[in-house]
Order: structure tokens, then sequence, then C-alpha cells
């Protein structure tokens, strides 16, 4: 099933289609204006005639996490997503919407997370109608559970799901959109799959060094080169790389599938002191209060 998210003014839908030839209604119409893709100060123009991305990176200093927000703000409705929000920044976040005039629809998770609470559930809290979004094999609770090859448009932009196990079970990587009205260079989302010059541990919540190595290599790797690296984290002061220098300086994932594996088995790494707290939370979108009353359901 091929399922597309998108905002038509003046109503958010969701639309299922079981037949991906069926023809979805998306506005096509060209303006002449340039995309203009903002990255921390840096700013490329990519030469396309539709929409303008407003990109911003966030930063949680405790648990080094970063959160993206995304808008099309050449739409009339500037429909905006967040990835990867954490629980003790969401203030910081749903401020920063408000002041750039933004319209929050989706607020979305590469995985569960065992270093940090999700901020998707305050989110829906202080802002209604913001839908959670995570991937349907990670298990737990969203209200739209999406899957590898699935489509998740906000305004005329829309974000690729391209599924990347092996941290855990449920990691995907979120990837800006293929063609002429879409930002380019590319932008990938990849949550702890691929990190600047490293990767997420495989030794807990369904990790595989086997499945990861896979995953990078044939969804990520196969991005073009000048696609740029966005992860979940970086303990290391590093903000953005490309695919290819990851592919030529990732001192883990540039070798070969078995060196790798001895890599990963041999790190030797402490326990997550959030992960007893991190992961039965975002199991249920990060609503901290429901895990204290699991006989009372979570919309989903």
């Amino acid at each position: 099933m091929l399922r597309l998210f998108s905002v038509s003014p003046p109503n958010l839908f969701v639309q299922s289609i079981k037949n991906p030839a069926f023809p979805f209604l998306l506005a096509s119409k060209k303006l002449n204006t340039n995309v203009r893709l903002q990255v921390r100060g840096f700013s490329a123009s990519s030469g396309s005639e539709s929409s303008k991305l407003l990109f911003r990176q966030l930063f949680e200093k405790e648990s080094s996490t970063f959160t993206y927000l995304l808008a099309d703000v050449a739409h009339p409705e500037k429909p905006a997503l967040l990835i990867d929000p954490v629980d003790k920044t969401v203030d910081r976040d749903l401020t920063l919407v408000k002041e750039l005039g933004l319209k929050l629809i989706y607020a979305m998770n590469t995985h569960v997370h065992a270093d940090h609470v999700t901020g998707t559930g305050l989110i829906k809290g202080k802002a209604p109608g913001v839908k959670s979004i995570i991937s349907k094999a990670s298990n737990s609770k969203a209200d739209l559970l999406i899957e590898h090859g699935d489509k998740i448009y906000f305004g005329n932009l829309f974000l690729e799901v391209r599924a990347t196990p092996g941290h855990t079970f449920g990691c995907v990587t979120y990837v800006t959109g293929d063609g002429p009205d879409q930002p380019q260079p590319r932008m990938a989302f990849t949550g702890d799959a691929l990190m600047i010059r490293g990767c997420g541990r495989t030794d807990f919540q369904g990790g595989s060094s086997n499945q990861l190595y896979n995953s990078v290599h044939s969804q990520i790797f196969t991005l073009p080169k000048d696609t740029l690296v966005y992860p979940a984290h970086d303990y290391r002061g590093f903000t953005v790389s490309t695919v290819g220098e990851e592919m030529v300086y990732n001192p883990r994932l540039s070798k070969d599938e078995e060196t790798f594996k001895n890599i990963m088995e041999n790190l030797n790494l402490a326990y997550p002191k959030m992960i007893d707290v991190a992961v039965p939370a975002n199991m249920v979108c990060g609503l901290q209060d429901l895990i204290k009353k699991p006989s009372e359901a979570v919309s989903s």
C-alpha cells in the first residue's frame, strides 16, 4: 500500500491508496521562483521553479539530539513538520514554529529512541491537530504508521520513507523528494542508522549489525553523493555531512561487511542510562502519563 499525506487548502486530509496508479490530486502548478535551501546560514539555489523549503536544525544538549524543522513556505498554509522532537525542547520548537508563521501538521520520529523521550506526545497536547508519525515496524503508537516507500507530503514538498533497520527494527530514513520541483541537493534524515563518521549501536532493541550494514548501503549510499546527511545525534560537533563523504570517510560503514560486524561486536558500550524510561514512553508516542495507566487507550 502506498500512503500519501498532503495539505490541500483549506483542510488537512490523509489519503491511502491501494493502487499506486490511482491518480492523486496534488497542486503541481509551477511558480516563477527558485527553491532556496537554507542550512544553518548556508543558502543554495536548486534552479527549480516550485516550492520553497524553510529548514532549521535544532539541538538538545543533554542527549545530543538534533530536531529538524521543515516547511513549505511558498504554500498558502506554510505547512511544517518536526523530525525527532525532544520532550525537553517542545516549548522552544513550538515557539519557533509560531514566530515563523508556520502551520505544524506532523511530529515524527525516525525510530523509537533509547536516549531521550520524544516530544511528539507533548506537541500533540499543546498543538491540537498535529499528527504523530512513526514506522509501523516499530510496533509503537502514533496517529500515522508509515512504511517503506510511503511519501509524506507537506504542501508541495514531500519526504520519501526508506526502511533502514539495524540500529532498531523500526528505523527509517526520511529523504526529500526527487524531482524538478523538490529541493536540491536532496536531504536524508538518517536517525541513528547513519551518523556523521559513525552509526548507531546494534546490541539492543532488535539491532543487527548485518541488517544495519545492508540498510545503509542499499537505502542511503545509493542516493546521489551530494545528498546532505542529517543524523539524529552528534557527539563531536558535526552538523551535516554528505553521502559521498560517509561512503569514503565513515570509519565503520566504509569497511566491508565482515569488518563492520567485528567493529560493532567489540564496541563495549555502556548500558544506555535513559533506556528504561525513554523506550516505554516512546512506544506510546511520548505520552509518559499513559505509561502509568496501561488500561487506557492510546489514539492511533
